[in-house]
């Protein structure tokens, strides 16, 4: 199995895709405010993100897992191409009292946190969504190249000075 699924990472990535996996809490088709306003930066940001990817061939395929109350601790992760946001940007992440998840299941629930930037945030910021992305791509995030492309290491734009 391992086998199989290891070769449909290599093959999406010699198609240029990107799999940005988006999971959250589906309590009776509703979600959670935060997961919500994760949703509402992911959407926004595929958006933006497949307009720059598009010229290099590569597409972005959004899979969206609805979690149970049973698996609430993974509620508002985001993956790409099988791996957490979080380890792309090497975020921290924490938890804290989630009064909308708490309405949705009835039970006191505590709730992912990422910290960005140096600031906690209960929702995915849309700029942590297009970095990972960029990252996980190997890309430059204001030219759309590869990252080895984009400069030389010396602190030029890319000349010939090396």
């Amino acid at each position: 199995m391992e086998k199989k699924q290891n070769s449909q990472e290599n093959e999406q990535k010699d198609q240029g895709i990107l799999v940005i996996e988006w999971k959250h809490l589906d309590a009776a088709g509703e979600t959670c405010d935060r997961c919500y306003d994760t949703g509402e930066n992911l959407h926004a940001e595929i958006k933006r993100l497949q307009r720059k990817l598009d010229p290099l061939g590569i597409t972005i395929q959004l899979i969206e897992t609805r979690l149970d109350e049973s698996n609430v601790k993974e509620s508002n992760q985001i993956l790409m191409n099988g791996v957490l946001i979080e380890e792309i940007l090497d975020l921290e992440v924490r938890e804290n009292y989630c009064a909308s998840c708490s309405d949705l299941v009835g039970s006191e629930t505590y709730c992912r946190t990422v910290v960005f930037d140096g600031e906690e945030y209960d929702d995915i910021p849309a700029k942590a969504i297009r970095l990972a992305a960029m990252k996980i791509l190997n890309l430059d995030e204001e030219t759309s190249k590869p990252e080895s492309a984009a400069s030389c290491g010396c602190g030029c734009s890319g000349g010939s000075c090396c």
